[in-house]
């Protein structure tokens, strides 16, 4: 699922172009509607107002550090689900409403604001985080790192926005972690269904284990434990002996990983790949 900006439903800028359209009728010696919609909608204990609050916090913090950054993203994200959505969708739609009676929508939106960029982003984290349909992760991955590059003012690394929404996603409670999974291993059954099942199989336990290294080292141990073996096995079938003692050469270079060596991508490469070999010498 893709999650698209919408202006309309964005507290936060509307908030910007109401203050925009005051400073300009201000300017041009007219009356201002903007300042009664101000006081009416983004005063008191509202849902709007509590969502407003979340954006505002963005634009007020600049420069500031990595760590810092990343915890106010997180408790963003932590209060957005708590604020009631319905009474919030209710009190938009009267809010653009009121827009509508006192001003040409069209030219209102029309409005430039600085912020922009973050202020979508930031909607757009915010609609994700509270939709019951599954986002596609590499537009939160690029949400997160514009709100990140805008509260530090720094380049983001993607991979490491994505290792920290994967940590985030790992504290939910269980039941939301398992619709995630449920979620992940439906798309990878559908997406990868050419792969042989030993592929499969490594690369669901890899989506499930999570940051288990033991587990994942256990398994990805006995998996090239197996492969070895099969090798040994096929290499005293092969009658050329040029491939047979290439064979013995591959069994020796596939060797268990250590108790203190991390799992990582790489591993999963290697033994996909061995995978793929077994498989076409047994073709042979």
């Amino acid at each position: 699922m893709k999650i698209k900006h919408s202006k309309y439903r964005n507290t936060g800028l509307i908030f910007e172009l109401l203050v925009k359209q005051l400073a300009a009728d201000t300017l041009n010696r007219k009356d201002s509607a903007a300042i009664s919609i101000i006081k009416k909608h983004y005063t008191g204990k509202t849902a709007i107002v509590n969502e407003f609050k979340l954006y505002n916090f963005i634009l007020k913090n600049r420069q500031i550090s990595q760590s810092k950054a990343e915890t106010i993203l997180s408790t963003i994200t932590e209060i957005s689900r708590k604020i009631d959505r319905a009474a919030l969708k209710k009190q938009k739609y009267n809010l653009i409403s009121d827009i509508k009676e006192n001003y040409n929508i069209e030219d209102f939106f029309a409005i430039q604001t600085p912020d922009y960029k973050a202020l979508a982003s930031l909607y757009c984290l915010l609609e994700s985080q509270n939709s019951n349909e599954m986002v596609d992760p590499e537009h939160l991955i690029n949400f997160k790192s514009t709100l990140l590059e805008h509260l530090t003012t720094n380049k983001q690394d993607k991979e490491s926005v994505k290792d920290s929404l994967i940590e985030e996603y790992s504290k939910y409670d269980k039941d939301l972690k398992l619709l995630t999974f449920k979620f992940f291993l439906e798309k990878f059954n559908d997406t990868y269904k050419d792969l042989l099942p030993e592929q499969k199989n490594i690369l669901r336990e890899f989506i499930t284990s999570g940051n288990s290294q033991t587990r994942l080292r256990s398994l990805v141990n006995e998996e090239l434990e197996k492969i070895i073996l099969e090798i040994k096995k096929l290499s005293s079938k092969v009658k050329n002996q040029v491939v047979k003692i290439k064979l013995d050469e591959v069994a020796k270079i596939v060797k268990p990983i250590e108790k203190k060596e991390r799992i990582k991508d790489s591993h999963l490469v290697n033994l996909m790949q061995y995978y793929d070999l077994v498989s076409e010498l047994k073709n042979l």
